[in-house]
């Protein structure tokens, strides 16, 4: 962050012995060193913490790296950072604005969390109501003396303003840099953009060169160099996302307790108020600006009006007008919902709601009609004027349709897509979800789980939906227990928050941080294999399953159809995966049969429900048990 836009503006604007000012007396040349000490110690202050030794923060991420660090992690990480700083000679020194964006979403879930509320001297949290404040009266600068700091405590109040001056920071880089007209990189003003007078947008991958303009400095970026020029929808949608959320809690005129926090931070001091106080811009209409650019450019060259669906990816001809593909993914189409959503919220009242409302509700349509499987769920892909892919459906397609369709009806109040968002839910759960293993499989019928960090946050989002919004009382549930045992194990190292003291102190197969060299992340690429357990395919059998009531109180009734004698099995889980019922195996005709299921000592509950036939899986359904 010692070469971003804000450090290098205030640099700029010191005296000049303030160089070796803040780094000891070392006089070399520059200011950006002593203006980032200065910043650090400035939040240091107002959040009554002090600050680590050795940081290094970012603010234009990288899109790849080598998690394997080139040093052991000491004992004192957490007051000192040297120690965990990844290999820059390994990673690829590209940006692209899925990858910031994604980060930046990151940063802004971290600092609303921990900037929602002030704290005192003791690190007792304190509610923001309007009336206190950590700044002197009438002004928007710190008072040390009324016993109140910014964020809920010590270290989240740090944290917090770090995270928020690097998404500022990224912002700003991306619209003064990123900005493609089709011929070079340049800056884009959100004041005055107008897609129709020349489009200028953030490409898709952009290569970085740096150069060392001082041998005790990190190094600064020399050139930027269009690496591929197409335009991507989750790029775009990555960067609005992250820069809505941003806008949102920055927005001067939401009075509830985290925004009266947030007031204070967005005043003047440590981040400038906005542009309705001041007359210039800040950090407000800088991410209502941005979001304001990608939106546009979305609808410009994403957007098939005639179809009523944006795509995946698009291009500029040599006139600079836009070339969109014909093929949309169930996760750009799924998430297009929920980023149209925010978007809707944060310009309510604008011409841009209009447009808004309209490509949500017809991107909407074009799912159910379109990405829509006769047999069930979603399908991958559609491309334009070919149909729908055939590939086996993935958990990362259904998932980002379900969460997408129960935004969509909280968004517009059309039960139809709640109605379309339950069963795509209960196909989730019943096609994907293995009970007796307490495990998502990540493709239909396969045995082999194969989990990514994007396949499990999509996942997330989808439970967390089901539970707020489609009121699915055993979404959290599963989340909870397939968190457990697939997310935690995906974790490559430990921080003693978690109970570690040294290696392994927990016992759960995940090494403490310090004494490796393996960061706190996600892996990227776990598998599990569901073969190890004796559990094969879901739905191998063509037999149709129907359970009648549901929910049940005495009894529930398994109706399936046997094209031929068969051998029959059912057995009943608890959502954590225990056995609980199970049928002997018996023989049954062909046709339509059925085995009642005594539900006297269920405890109310909800269960499922896996019939076998021929000691194969022909199906798994969920029944909730009431009194």
């Amino acid at each position: 962050m010692m070469w971003s836009p804000m450090i290098t503006q205030m640099a700029m604007m010191e005296p000049p012995e303030f160089d070796g000012s803040y780094t000891g007396g070392m006089v070399n040349g520059f200011n950006e060193d002593d203006e980032l000490m200065k910043t650090i110690a400035h939040f240091s202050m107002l959040a009554n913490q002090m600050a680590p030794a050795n940081p290094w923060p970012q603010f234009a991420e990288f899109e790849t790296g080598n998690m394997h660090l080139p040093q052991t992690v000491a004992a004192d990480f957490q007051m000192d950072f040297s120690s965990l700083r990844w290999d820059r000679s390994k990673m690829d020194k590209t940006l692209n604005p899925a990858a910031m964006g994604q980060t930046m979403l990151k940063q802004y879930f971290w600092a609303k969390d921990m900037l929602g509320a002030f704290h005192d001297s003791e690190d007792n949290t304190i509610e923001a109501d309007g009336t206190n404040s950590p700044d002197s009266l009438n002004s928007p600068h710190f008072d040390p003396f009324n016993n109140i700091y910014y964020g809920g405590n010590n270290l989240d109040g740090f944290i917090g303003q770090v995270l928020t001056a690097e998404s500022i920071n990224k912002v700003l880089f991306t619209i003064n840099n990123l900005a493609y007209d089709g011929t070079s990189l340049g800056m884009v003003d959100p004041m005055t953009y107008n897609p129709q007078n020349g489009i200028q947008y953030f490409p898709h991958r952009v290569a970085v060169t740096e150069t060392i303009l001082n041998e005790m400095l990190p190094p600064a970026m020399d050139e930027l160099a269009v690496t591929d020029a197409s335009s991507h929808l989750w790029d775009q949608w990555s960067f609005l996302w992250a820069a809505l959320e941003f806008k949102n809690m920055m927005d001067p005129n939401i009075n509830d307790a985290e925004h009266f926090a947030f007031h204070e931070v967005f005043d003047g001091d440590p981040f400038p108020a906005p542009m309705a106080v001041t007359g210039m811009p800040g950090p407000f209409d800088l991410m209502m600006g941005t979001s304001k650019v990608i939106f546009m450019n979305a609808m410009t060259m994403h957007f098939n009006a005639t179809e009523g669906t944006f795509v995946d990816v698009s291009n500029l001809d040599g006139s600079g007008q836009p070339v969109p593909g014909n093929t949309i993914s169930a996760e750009n189409a799924g998430y297009a919902l929920v980023v149209l959503a925010k978007f809707i919220e944060e310009f309510a009242y604008t011409p841009l709601e209009i447009m808004a409302i309209e490509a949500l509700n017809a991107q909407t349509n074009f799912i159910i009609q379109n990405l829509k499987n006769p047999q069930g769920g979603f399908f991958n892909s559609y491309t334009i004027g070919s149909g729908a892919s055939a590939d086996s459906q993935s958990l990362a397609a259904q998932a980002a349709i379900l969460r997408g369709l129960y935004v969509a009806y909280a968004a517009t109040n059309n039960t139809a897509f709640l109605e379309e968002a339950n069963n795509t839910y209960n196909y989730l759960i019943n096609v994907f979800y293995e009970p007796s293993l307490i495990v998502f499989r990540t493709q239909k019928d396969n045995n082999i789980a194969t989990y990514e960090p994007f396949t499990l946050a999509v996942l997330s989002g989808a439970l967390r939906e089901a539970s707020l919004v489609g009121n699915q009382t055993d979404a959290a549930i599963l989340y909870t227990r397939v968190f457990k045992r697939v997310y935690n194990s995906m974790i490559l190292s430990e921080a003693e928050q978690s109970g570690e003291i040294g290696n392994d102190s927990d016992g759960d197969g995940i090494p403490y941080i310090a004494g490796g060299s393996l960061p706190f992340v996600f892996a990227a690429k776990g598998t599990y294999d569901l073969t190890i357990s004796g559990i094969s395919s879901v739905n191998t059998i063509n037999t149709e399953m129907h359970i009648y009531p549901n929910p049940a109180t005495l009894y529930a009734d398994l109706q399936f159809n046997l094209e031929q004698l068969s051998k029959i099995k059912v057995n009943v889980y608890e959502t954590t995966g225990r056995l609980v019922y199970s049928t002997p195996s018996s023989y049954y005709q062909q046709g339509t049969q059925r085995v009642r299921i005594a539900l006297d000592s269920f405890k109310p509950n909800i269960y499922f429900i896996r019939l076998y036939v021929n000691n194969e899986i022909a199906g798994t359904q969920k029944i909730v048990v009431t009194r």
